[in-house]
């Protein structure tokens, strides 16, 4: 049996999966991090492979991008393939001026403007947040491997292209550290199907001054970020 837009069969993915939105993201950590990785997903060019880290089960899939693309994603990977831990590693934009390229943040929270998160309320608000076990275990294997972390909230969007004068500003003072383009709607799915979400971001670009990494970078840098979520498998 497999899904819509997974062609694995259960039992080929682990309970742990990493949830990159770049699908080559997952093939480079496959192929550098993971012993006997197998592919099991080629379906529209979103790959997937289970592999081990340090004897341990785990699994990596792309999810493309935004909160459509991943809610599919998640979906299958809960409801199909029984996943419990689903722990997306991705990049994000900060808000705040003072932070770094490379940067890791461990989001608690995630605000953002999904029009799916206001129909599943009915025009409210919900407050969707990250697996208290998960930050925690995060946040301890990355104080033990000496890799600093900010914790706080994110902003997700379904606008990546928007020309709104001053649109961070509410934002930055309200204290959120990054703008990615998953993280909400990953959390609400999580507690609507009761399983475990965290959301590991890299800052690949600072929005307030400019400064960006290369593509190549996005792709094949911020091992730090794997590295704690791989510990959590």
């Amino acid at each position: 049996m497999s899904s819509i837009h997974l062609e694995a069969k259960v039992g080929d993915i682990a309970d742990t999966v990493l949830l990159p939105g770049d699908p080559l993201r997952a093939k480079h950590v496959a192929e550098t991090l993971l012993d006997d990785a197998v592919c099991y997903n080629n379906v529209r060019g979103m790959l997937g492979f289970t592999g081990y880290y340090k004897e341990k089960r785990v699994s990596i899939q792309g999810t493309g991008m935004g909160m459509g693309s991943i809610s599919i994603y998640v979906n299958e990977l809960i409801n199909t393939y029984n996943a419990k831990n689903l722990i997306r590693v991705g990049t994000c934009g900060t808000i705040q001026e003072k932070m770094s390229l490379g940067q890791v943040i461990l989001a608690m929270s995630a605000s953002g403007d999904s029009d799916a998160n206001m129909l599943y309320f009915n025009g409210m608000h919900y407050a969707a947040t990250a697996d208290f076990d998960l930050l925690t275990k995060a946040y301890q294997a990355a104080n033990k491997m000496n890799i600093n972390t900010y914790q706080g909230s994110v902003f997700s969007t379904n606008t990546f292209y928007d020309d709104s004068p001053n649109r961070w500003d509410k934002w930055q003072k309200h204290g959120i550290l990054g703008v990615e383009m998953e993280t909400q709607m990953l959390f609400t799915l999580a507690k609507r199907f009761g399983v475990k979400a965290l959301s590991i971001l890299t800052v690949s670009d600072n929005i307030i001054t400019g400064e960006a990494s290369s593509t190549t970078e996005r792709e094949q840098s911020y091992i730090d970020m794997m590295k704690i979520a791989l510990e959590l498998a």
